[in-house]
């Protein structure tokens, strides 16, 4: 509790921190700072109450949290802010619009007069068991991998038929069909009626969900509901849809409530869209945006191609006006020549090789028949043969009697040796 102390001076007026608020007159006002600190040291005499009512604004700043809550029957609001040490034992999910109990005690800022209440616990009123069953199903499905974006299917890029599952005459089959209308002119909608809250929610939507997977020409599924409280968006959590999503062979899109909705189809779904509006706009291409799209891409190839075929003409134009092709006579001409005289030189060249190699041959030739034996028994001499084929070269090797082959210049005879002639002296 802030202590005041009065330093009074006689016959002056008591310093305004010195009065208390009970006591102030004209003549001696109390002081901004004496009067919130009065109120604050009231207000904090206050024990902790618990408070019903719906969340209005929800402002993170710092860690901290700002937010109002407003009567559920009533216009009557008040300030709240949740400290960051708190955050992390009050529910994750909290958002705007959400029907709240909370556990409040009253705060006032004496620097700025501001009153507010400071929250030391938060839950969604009458969710408390289903959100923590509803946590528990969320981590057993992360941990199983349905929330994996592997197995997530990619949509194709123009549905021909979309599937919708929604409310009948709802504003989130209003906003799907004249959205995605708007969009693409000429898209088509198989859509399948069922409840989007109550008993007959999930039954119904697996049934339908169930008859548009079935479906072959069917291409994309869409279920779709508009915003509400926690506790009518709980079918869309339902472990038995979820599953049936997963198990899809057509791509689903989550389009449940508004950008703060978070049920556990869009944690398995292929394609979370924040509203119905979101889900028209992410599965339906625009028909302008891909008109300007195909523009651009006619106006990039037509440049493209212009621009390659002008480069191509100039550099012809530089091949034309080069000398070589402008006027190539001359370059001929000068080769002929050039030709000409490596002929000449060619076969002036062949005809010396070939005359020396005539001469040569004809000496060879001449000392050939000069050494031949041939020559020798042309000039009247003969060699005489044994019978075994060798040349007698002495006398002593052909006794009398001895035949022989006498070979002549013109053919050969036989013979018989008469024995060694004595030698004249």
């Amino acid at each position: 509790m802030t202590v005041f102390e009065a330093a009074a001076l006689p016959g002056e007026p008591p310093p305004a921190d010195s009065v208390a608020p009970r006591d102030s007159t004209p003549d001696a006002p109390t002081s901004v700072a004496r009067l919130n600190g009065t109120i604050r040291d009231f207000i904090a005499r206050w024990n902790t109450v618990w408070v019903e009512g719906e969340i209005t604004s929800w402002n993170l700043r710092g860690g901290n949290v700002f937010a109002r809550l407003k009567d559920v029957r009533s216009d009557a609001q008040i300030s709240i802010r949740i400290w960051s040490s708190v955050r992390a034992r009050v529910p994750a999910d909290l958002a705007v619009g959400d029907h709240v109990i909370a556990a409040v005690k009253a705060d006032y800022f004496v620097k700025g007069g501001d009153f507010s209440f400071i929250v030391s616990s938060m839950k969604h009123v009458g969710l408390g068991d289903q959100l923590e069953k509803l946590e528990r199903l969320r981590a057993q499905l992360r941990h199983e991998g349905l929330f994996d974006a592997s197995r997530k299917k990619e949509l194709p890029f123009l549905p021909h038929l979309i599937g919708l599952i929604t409310g009948e005459r709802s504003d989130a089959e209003k906003d799907v069909l004249r959205n995605a209308e708007l969009r693409w002119p000429q898209v088509r909608f198989r859509t399948a009626h069922a409840a989007v809250q109550g008993d007959r929610s999930v039954p119904e939507v697996l049934a339908a969900l169930a008859r548009l997977d079935a479906d072959p020409e069917v291409d994309v599924i869409i279920i779709a509901r508009g915003g509400g409280d926690p506790q009518t968006l709980l079918g869309f959590s339902d472990e038995r849809l979820v599953r049936a999503v997963a198990q899809a062979s057509t791509p689903v899109v989550s389009a449940i409530g508004h950008e703060n909705d978070h049920p556990l189809l869009d944690d398995v779904a292929d394609l979370r869209a924040s509203t119905p509006t979101d889900a028209a706009k992410r599965v339906v291409p625009d028909v302008g945006e891909q008109r300007a799209l195909i523009a651009q891409l006619r106006a990039r190839a037509t440049g493209r191609l212009t621009q390659r075929i002008s480069n191509d003409i100039a550099r012809l134009e530089q091949l034309r006006t080069r000398p070589v092709l402008r006027s190539p006579d001359p370059i001929v001409d000068d080769r002929a020549q050039e030709v000409w005289l490596l002929a000449s030189r060619g076969r002036d060249t062949l005809t010396r090789r070939l005359d020396a190699a005539q001469r040569t041959t004809s000496e060879l030739r001449a000392s050939l028949r000069a050494l031949s034996p041939a020559a020798t028994l042309a000039r009247g001499y003969a060699i005489a043969h044994l019978d075994d084929g060798r040349i007698l070269t002495d006398a002593v090797d052909a006794p009398a009697g001895t035949a022989l082959t006498v070979t002549v210049d013109r053919g050969s005879l036989r013979a018989r040796s008469e024995g060694q002639v004595a030698e004249d002296a």
